[in-house]
């Protein structure tokens, strides 16, 4: 790896921060090939030749074998060019694929959208909403209804694995030199009742959705108890020995308050499903992209919070959040980043927070209208103020309620504070969707604003906090890691 590989880490590749440029040279030094590569986010690896449209990358050689519709895309003049000298059978095979491509070639996305306005345009002309909007222009790509469902099912199913990885592991603690602990088990029992059996906390059954149970009587009062406004309070001797620790002093005019629990189950529950993907993301387990690893538990956190306690039709809800939530992601995609090497931490959890306060808003009836807003509100709770003076007052309108993210991972690894991040993420999406649902249309930002605000905010950000770990926690908390393991 020395030899062969050089790490130029005062150059930065003009087409993307996330870049590498691969050089062969022979014997005597000269160059014979060289081609860059960029990590986009989400997923994405793109060059020069596919750096086209959404940015697709084909795996494949073969365009025969691609859709007509993808087809649709002008790649650079730098395609290599095939001096292979066809034979009669290869003469023959191709006209065929030529004429089989031309009638492909004429089915295109018959919905197409590439901002707020058009998608929410498309859905008031055809009277559809943003999820049949999305899954129609799937099938123009040569998938099927099945198809599309179940491949929907398939991401749903990843994704609630990792939820029941996540809260079932015995492992304590998080790969790195962090020696971060693992809460989302710790949690999950807290919370006394489990979706997945044995799972559960003890002598709890596990429940499924819809189950609510039975309120846990109160300690036996007398009638003069009662008559009288008085609370008997019953305890034992292992309640008594076990007694809360209050923390100040009584003789002072204003006495302490005494330790106490309050339970708030769907952030709670949200909170727990987030972390736990994203400890199983930290630990090299298996998640879905959505719409990046590090915004990973946002999207998962929701949408079981959805199927367990708020659906009716976990099936449908499924497909209606996912195919919603992904149609906010390509807005951002196209008009700013998903990548926080480009805008920082607003450009993952922020859009991960965005797409999922959309999905909730769709999965409970909202119009496509307030769908979007709540897109925007989600994003909107997530931009970031590390704007120049000239910008601040042209996009202060949609960062007037709100503070951002930074990304700034404590010794490079994504764990603190992305786990934390994404619990909170998770629960500012259900408040953006209720928000939305709320305010009956009243609103002045519109998506495509916030998107342009983030994309603003994004060229206006130090370097520092675009995932370089050069400064914020990863500098303040790094010197005393660094000095524990001297």
């Amino acid at each position: 790896m020395d030899r062969d590989m050089l790490w130029r880490w005062d150059q930065v590749l003009k087409t993307h921060p996330n870049g590498m440029r691969f050089s062969c040279f022979d014997e005597e030094g000269d160059l014979l090939a060289t081609n860059e590569y960029f990590s986009v986010g989400g997923g994405f690896v793109v060059n020069e030749k596919t750096k086209v449209d959404e940015n697709l990358f084909y795996k494949g050689v073969d365009k025969t074998k691609v859709h007509g519709a993808r087809l649709q895309q002008t790649h650079s003049l730098t395609d290599p060019i095939d001096h292979h000298v066809p034979s009669s059978v290869d003469a023959m095979q191709g006209d065929a694929a030529e004429d089989s491509n031309k009638t492909e070639c004429n089915e295109h996305p018959p919905y197409p959208f590439d901002t707020g306005n058009s998608l929410l345009a498309l859905t008031k002309k055809h009277n559809m909403t943003i999820a049949q909007i999305v899954h129609d222009n799937e099938k123009s790509f040569g998938y099927t209804d099945e198809d599309i469902h179940g491949k929907i099912m398939r991401i749903w199913e990843v994704m609630d694995d990792c939820i029941r990885t996540g809260v079932s592991t015995s492992e304590r603690t998080l790969p790195g030199r962090l020696g971060l602990r693992r809460r989302a088990p710790m949690l999950y029992r807290r919370l006394m009742r489990g979706f997945y059996p044995g799972v559960a906390a003890p002598n709890r059954p596990a429940i499924g959705s819809g189950w609510a149970p039975e309120a846990i009587p109160g300690p036996s009062q007398s009638p003069s108890d009662l008559e009288h406004g008085r609370a008997r309070v019953v305890t034992s001797g292992t309640a008594a020995a076990r007694a809360p620790r209050v923390i100040g002093s009584f003789d002072h005019a204003v006495l302490p308050m005494p330790p106490r629990r309050t339970v708030i189950p769907a952030m709670d529950f949200l909170s727990c499903y987030a972390i736990a993907v994203n400890e199983v993301n930290a630990s090299g387990g298996r998640i879905v992209t959505s719409p990046t690893n590090g915004a990973a538990g946002v999207i998962p956190a929701v949408l079981k919070y959805i199927i367990e306690f708020v659906s009716d039709d976990p099936e449908k809800s499924i497909q209606t959040f996912l195919l919603t939530a992904s149609a906010i992601g390509m807005l951002f995609k196209r008009g700013s980043t998903i990548s926080a090497a480009e805008g920082g931490c607003q450009a993952e959890v922020g859009v991960a927070c965005s797409m999922a306060s959309a999905g909730f808003a769709a999965c409970m009836g909202a119009s496509p209208e307030t769908v979007l807003q709540a897109a925007e509100i989600g994003i909107g709770m997530t931009l970031l103020l590390h704007l120049s003076d000239e910008n601040v007052n042209q996009i202060i309108g949609s960062l007037e309620h709100n503070l951002g993210l930074t990304c700034d991972p404590i010794d490079g690894l994504v764990q603190v504070p992305c786990i934390e991040r994404n619990s909170l993420g998770a629960v500012k999406a259900v408040t953006a969707a209720q928000l939305s649902m709320a305010s009956d249309g009243v609103y002045s930002v519109t998506l495509d604003e916030a998107i342009e605000a983030m994309r603003l905010t994004a060229a206006d950000m130090s370097v520092k906090y675009k995932e370089t770990s050069l400064s914020g926690l990863a500098v303040s908390l790094s010197r005393k890691i660094a000095f524990s393991y001297a």
